[in-house]
């Protein structure tokens, strides 16, 4: 148990050594001070957690130096001892900030209870605070690790437009960090401290997108057994991170041009229309012009959505990025593992440098989770890293010679399909996911070619 350390503040010698001695039994840090002036002198030169003083004292009443140790540390919890007839004193200490009072003759087992309660409350405070500390820290631009100039031409861009209510656009390919860049936008501005709500458009069945967006009433469709509200709804004052918006089917994406047009939307099996101030932050790792000209996505909704357009980069163009990376890696799943892994061999981190990285950061920190698993001592080596790591690629065949651009192209392209699937065991969710493609995508090029 971590121990406590409290002050015990009462001009009457004998009430003092009975505190004190009982409060040290339970195990308390405990420091005694027969004056006010005293505790404020004991305060300036150590920590203490709580204060334990009575109210009626000379020089100085128990609520002066309440006001006086409450501009001195804020953080500090007092609780006041009081005669029983003059409980308004007490009354009046609650309200300069005290937590609680007890009357004498003081009850101790009462007294430790209210000690412990002020306690986990302080413990209560002290960890949120943490929590949010490590939140806005994680997702804030300093929390990006990144050593590019590239990366922070990134942060540089989602930093000028945090403040801002305008919808980005965030391109890039799969594993590069695209959300996490969107949280970074959404905790950096004015909207934190309301909800983030993301929604991944490659992952729903066309049917249950709509209603994931837009909610639905109770008898909307088989199923519908009570009303819903949908992402637009949950994200209200805050930020709908909408993932992989290239995925979209094009009947939806009439519905979303309204939502970015309007600011209002209706639920499924309604007409009634709901209004919505959700700031919209759009990723994709597809190419929405060659949509647009493809005829697939609509030109109207692109130019809503790209208002303002975030590229991040992939790995192999920022190789700088990768060693602060390794390190980042290395001490997060040491730590995660109860490793000892501390560094890695000048052979790796070559070999690491030397990779391309299809699957950027997301690749790097799987094959750095691998490596600090199979590490058997405190530094990753060549033999820790997987075989994707050791042999370079080769170039699939039919694509180094024979045929015009587009034959080779489509060539190139059918192989690294019927690879993905060879290794997904044919399941096309994660061939797709490792192509970084969408999974109507990749059926809709499993037709073209004639894979079964």
């Amino acid at each position: 148990m971590m121990e406590h350390t409290i002050l015990v503040v009462e001009d009457e010698p004998l009430q003092l050594d009975s505190i004190s001695g009982f409060l040290s039994k339970q195990g308390y840090r405990v420091l005694k001070a027969a004056r006010p002036s005293l505790a404020l002198e004991m305060t300036r030169e150590q920590a203490v957690d709580l204060v334990l003083t009575d109210l009626k004292m000379p020089g100085m009443s128990g609520v002066e130096l309440l006001e006086a140790l409450r501009k001195m540390n804020p953080a500090i919890d007092v609780i006041v001892m009081t005669a029983f007839g003059t409980v308004e004193s007490a009354t009046l200490a609650m309200r300069q900030g005290a937590v609680d009072y007890i009357t004498k003759p003081v009850d101790l087992r009462h007294l430790q209870s209210l000690i412990e309660k002020a306690l986990e409350r302080r413990q209560l405070i002290s960890e949120n605070r943490r929590l949010r500390e490590a939140l806005a820290e994680r997702f804030s631009f300093s929390g990006v690790i990144s050593g590019s100039s590239a990366m922070q031409a990134v942060m540089s861009m989602a930093g000028r437009v945090a403040s801002s209510s305008a919808t980005v656009l965030i391109t890039g390919e799969t594993g590069t960090g695209k959300e996490l860049v969107a949280r970074a936008v959404h905790f950096a501005g004015s909207r934190h401290e309301k909800p983030f709500v993301a929604v991944n458009c490659a992952a729903l069945p066309e049917h249950l997108l709509e209603s994931e967006l837009f909610g639905h009433e109770k008898g909307a469709f088989t199923g519908a057994d009570r009303m819903r509200r949908g992402r637009f709804e949950a994200a209200a004052g805050g930020t709908l991170f909408i993932d992989e918006v290239g995925e979209i089917p094009p009947q939806l994406q009439v519905k979303l041009l309204r939502v970015l047009q309007e600011r209002s939307f209706e639920r499924l099996g309604s007409t009634t229309p709901v209004m919505t101030d959700a700031r919209i932050v759009a990723a994709t790792n597809r190419d929405l012009e060659a949509l647009v000209r493809e005829g697939t996505f609509r030109s109207d909704l692109y130019y809503r959505l790209n208002v303002v357009s975030i590229r991040i980069p992939p790995l192999r163009e920022r190789r700088e990025d990768i060693a602060p990376l390794v390190e980042a890696c290395i001490r997060k799943y040491s730590e995660e593992d109860g490793k000892r892994v501390a560094s890695i061999s000048k052979e790796a981190m070559d070999m690491l440098m030397k990779y391309d990285f299809p699957g950027n950061v997301r690749e790097l920190e799987n094959i750095l989770r691998q490596a600090v698993v199979l590490c058997r001592t405190e530094m990753i080596v060549t033999a820790d890293l997987p075989l994707c790591v050791h042999e370079p690629r080769s170039e699939p065949a039919g694509t180094a010679s024979g045929g015009n651009f587009t034959e080779r192209v489509e060539a190139f392209e059918r192989s690294l399909i019927l690879a993905a699937m060879k290794e997904a065991g044919n399941v096309q969710t994660r061939a797709a996911e490792s192509l970084g493609i969408g999974e109507r995508h990749l059926r809709y090029k499993l037709a073209k070619y004639g894979l079964k």
